[in-house]
């Protein structure tokens, strides 16, 4: 049975420009043939495996890196065994070579995701196999510098070391490594399909470029100078965004290697790091700290996935005694429940808004989400228990 959790967030951010393109100019597109305002998913899940590291919510070694630097990592952890450092990071350099990774001036030609015990294992294996390897090396001309074509490297590495490395290769019960996935061009067995997909969060309003033009002024410039000495402008903009994730239970277990308690422990950490964790871009600048405004979580079963971001098809407006996320938040709850009105699929939510519920307000979104029968919870907490009561059962776990 497939188990899927599904993650919807309203958040109205200040003032702010958290999410550049290559000109510096905030993220947008058009939707509704209006221009949003837009956060790409690669910044959310940057911002998710930040808040987690920094927090402490996954230990270290269920974690992965993503680096070009595979090389000097892995020397470090090869010469924790005693090696000498410069003859590690040689031995290393063409060790990798066997796995059909190409380096160059000690990079690899692209970021590889690898999760902590991946790195440890394959320092292990070089370790393993290093009077092999560093006979390789003396005979490299000398000096190491001699470049090993892909097929010149498979020839000449042990098999056993290239056997033991591709076997290392395993995800490493690395949870964030689970969740996002990785693609390995020059491995493709080794790829990891994502258990979660992350949409780029979208405006539910239309939005239009601002510009702030700043000075700055020399503190030490003489008295009789007036006048800043550096200036320039800078895009921002100011919008309620819709977020939406959603997760596979089954495949995240799969990821970890069956471990379904480190799953339910990734599923906890990723939950509130979505809730909390913010994109930093130019933050030191607006300081856009501004948590989410409506948060709700499903847990379904055998159910098809479903992104509600066509709610704001026609964009959302506040009014005099409406707010641009109250407005929001009804146009989102009434499509909800059209959908699930022709839909169906069943699963149970949980949410919580901040903005509490208007008794004799008719269209009031509280009172659509509650005729879906979604349960209020209080905080991020309950919302979690809950969740991971409905998961835990479906996983037949204790």
């Amino acid at each position: 049975m497939k188990t899927l959790v599904e993650i919807h967030m309203l958040q109205n951010f200040a003032p702010s420009l958290l999410n550049r393109d290559d000109t510096g100019a905030p993220k947008d597109c058009d939707f509704g043939s209006v221009r949003r305002a837009r956060i790409s998913s690669q910044c959310l899940k940057r911002a998710v495996r930040e808040y987690v590291r920094d927090n402490e919510l996954i230990a270290s070694d269920n974690l992965a890196a993503r680096s070009k630097r595979l090389v000097s990592t892995l020397a470090e952890l090869v010469a924790e065994h005693g090696h000498d450092a410069d003859e590690a990071v040689k031995v290393t350099e063409i060790a990798l070579s066997g796995l059909s990774l190409s380096v160059d001036d000690g990079k690899t030609q692209y970021l590889l995701f690898l999760g902590q015990q991946e790195l440890q294992n394959l320092a292990q294996e070089i370790h393993n196999h290093w009077a092999d390897v560093s006979n390789l090396v003396a005979s490299d001309d000398g000096d190491g510098k001699k470049k090993k074509t892909k097929k010149d490297a498979k020839a000449t590495i042990p098999k056993e070391l290239i056997k033991a490395m591709e076997a290392a290769l395993d995800g490493g019960k690395a949870v964030d490594l689970a969740l996002f996935g990785r693609m390995l061009a020059d491995l493709p067995s080794k790829n990891r399909d994502a258990a979660c997909q992350v949409a780029h969060a979208l405006s539910t309003n239309a939005v239009s470029r601002e510009f702030d033009f700043y000075t700055a002024v020399d503190d030490l410039q003489p008295e009789d100078t007036s006048g800043a000495d550096m200036l320039g402008t800078v895009e921002f903009n100011s919008a309620c965004y819709y977020r939406y994730a959603a997760l596979d239970i089954s495949k995240l277990v799969e990821n970890l290697q069956g471990d379904e308690a480190l799953a339910l422990h990734g599923l906890r950490a990723f939950i509130k790091a979505s809730v909390y964790a913010l994109p930093s871009g130019k933050q030191n600048s607006f300081a856009a700290h501004n948590l989410p405004n409506f948060v709700a979580v499903t847990v379904r079963q055998d159910a098809s996935p479903m992104n509600l971001a066509n709610a704001f098809e026609k964009p959302a407006r506040g009014f005099a005694d409406k707010s641009l996320s109250e407005k929001s938040l009804e146009q989102l709850a009434d499509y909800w429940h059209t959908l699930n009105s022709l839909y169906g699929q069943g699963g149970n939510i949980y949410f919580f808004a901040t903005h509490p519920a208007q008794e004799d307000d008719k269209k009031d979104a509280h009172k659509t989400l509650k005729s879906m029968n979604a349960t209020s919870v209080d905080n991020v907490d309950s919302l979690l228990e809950h969740t991971l009561s409905d998961v835990k059962d479906s996983l037949g776990v204790a």
